[in-house]
């Protein structure tokens, strides 16, 4: 007999249909699965011959035949463990059933028949949503992160013989639900704060300047000056992700397996801080069937790249095209992934190798060259704020008072964000800032001759690039945001100039 189930699978951030075929037939016992199944889909026939056999059905002797449809894309994971047995049950007649084309089923199943989490869960929730299926059969584990997804009916079950029962009409099974608005709304207590960073209060109005633009940052100073401290309080300025934004940044998290157990979305920006030795499959993305890298997982979020002169060149170079476009295209004999990665960069370095001011260094001027000489005039390009950090004086650091806290920074950031958002709302695709392209510079970032003659001034006299005249517009765009002026003014070049001065003076 053959019997049809749906399924789905993920490639790259996206999930597809998969129809699960299965046939029983004469012959000698055996089972073949085919539809380019990788080693784990293949090892499911034992897993789920033992599944079945403990949960009280029996196995059906002769050759059982299991189609994974479309059979030109390869089939990778346990997702389809429960499919494949719900079928071979439907197959040899031991359950009646209609609702088999109404769910799409995923999930592990361990040997006594109880059903495991898997990865990818809210994308594959997502494509039974477009293809208009009635919901969803997951393991009680990844119940909440379909649940996001509405007009779904998410259905957690236990194990096999449950699943049956359920499909049967035996059991009843209460679809899971979750209160997305109520996920926002938590407070986390652990949250850092920017009113805890003592003084460095030209670098907080730096990294406001950041947080208002979507900018890149840079952070050059000596050893615990704070420039840690300051990045990994970024993210509590930022303004909160959107519903949109979050179900994107959870789809990735979900695909990597990087969500907790019952977790159903990610509700804050990501921080991610890959260490100085990650290779560029690591950062990008990769392997020999690409998955997303640390750029894509901190999409929406900001990358804190720490010590950033001890990255490999060749890493740090491979970043450059997903800063410009938001996104990395990896590209291997399995095929060719688009991830989306926009995302925040903050680098921290120290301006010397023993981390003093080139003035007061005991390392030599080739020493120092050689340092300095490991990050690229292109990426630093692509930098849009390069900030000294100064050591904290000690009446800062025994000073009772404290500074803005994060929320009265987010306030501002939030209003500059409102103002860029009206100005970009024909222009979906422009979130910010530091997205805008040359045609919208021209229409946003004109000044007037006075101003255009100070910034002509300071690209001759700073040697600065085509680029970073762009990124110089960009921040003083922000710059006026922040300030609530329609216009460019000349101070807000100035002090978007004084954010492209440091590096000169390092590395020339």
């Amino acid at each position: 007999m053959l019997a049809k189930v749906c399924s789905a699978a993920v490639n790259g951030i996206e999930a597809y249909p998969v129809e699960v075929e299965v046939n029983t037939g004469y012959g000698d016992t055996i089972i073949v699965i085919v539809g380019l199944p990788d080693a784990a889909v293949k090892e499911s026939r034992d897993r789920v011959m033992t599944a079945l056999i403990n949960s009280g059905f029996s196995f059906t002797f002769g050759r059982t035949t299991i189609n994974l449809a479309p059979a030109d894309v390869k089939k990778e994971g346990p997702s389809f463990d429960l499919p494949i047995a719900v079928g071979m049950v439907a197959a040899s007649e031991q359950m009646e059933s209609d609702q088999l084309s109404n769910f799409v089923m995923v999930g592990e199943l361990a040997l006594d028949g109880a059903v495991r989490p898997v990865k990818g869960v809210l994308a594959i929730a997502l494509a039974a949503r477009k293809q208009g299926l009635a919901g969803v059969l997951v393991p009680p584990e990844n119940a909440p992160e379909a649940a996001v997804v509405n007009g779904l009916q998410v259905i957690p079950v236990q194990n096999l013989r449950e699943a049956v029962s359920f499909l049967e009409g035996e059991t009843k099974i209460a679809p899971v639900k979750v209160d997305v608005a109520k996920m926002f709304d938590e407070h986390h207590d652990d949250e850092l704060d920017f009113a805890e960073v003592k003084g460095q209060e030209s670098v907080k109005r730096a990294l406001e300047i950041a947080a208002a633009g979507g900018h890149n940052a840079l952070l050059i100073g000596p050893p615990g000056t704070g420039k840690s401290m300051l990045a990994k309080r970024l993210p509590t300025i930022l303004p909160p992700l959107t519903l949109e934004e979050a179900l994107e940044t959870t789809k990735i998290h979900s695909i990597v397996g990087l969500l907790a157990p019952g977790q159903a979305l990610v509700t804050r920006r990501p921080f991610r801080t890959p260490h100085h030795t990650a290779s560029d499959a690591g950062l990008l993305g990769g392997n020999i069937n690409p998955t997303p890298g640390e750029i894509s997982l901190a999409h929406h979020g900001v990358l804190f790249l720490d010590e950033l002169p001890e990255f490999k060149r060749s890493v740090l170079e491979t970043m450059r095209q997903p800063l410009e476009e938001g996104r990395v295209t990896i590209s291997r004999a399995a095929g060719t992934m688009t991830f989306p990665s926009e995302f925040m960069l903050v680098a921290a370095m120290n301006p010397t190798p023993d981390g003093k001011m080139p003035g007061e260094s005991r390392s030599s001027p080739r020493e120092i060259q050689t340092y300095l000489g490991r990050i690229s005039g292109p990426l630093l390009d692509r930098i849009d704020l390069h900030i000294e950090v100064p050591a904290v004086k000690f009446r800062e650091i025994t000073s009772e008072r404290t500074g803005e806290t994060s929320a009265e920074i987010r306030a501002r950031v939030m209003a500059a964000r409102r103002r860029q958002h009206e100005r970009f709302k024909s222009k979906p695709k422009i979130t910010c800032n530091a997205r805008m392209g040359s045609r919208e510079l021209k229409q946003y970032c004109a000044l007037d001759e006075a101003t255009l003659e100070l910034l002509k001034f300071a690209m001759a006299d700073l040697s600065l690039s085509a680029r970073a005249y762009d990124r110089v517009l960009k921040v003083a765009r922000t710059i006026a945001d922040l300030a609530e002026s329609e216009i460019i003014a000349a101070d807000h070049i100035s002090e978007a100039i004084q954010y492209r001065s440091l590096d000169r003076q390092l590395w020339t």
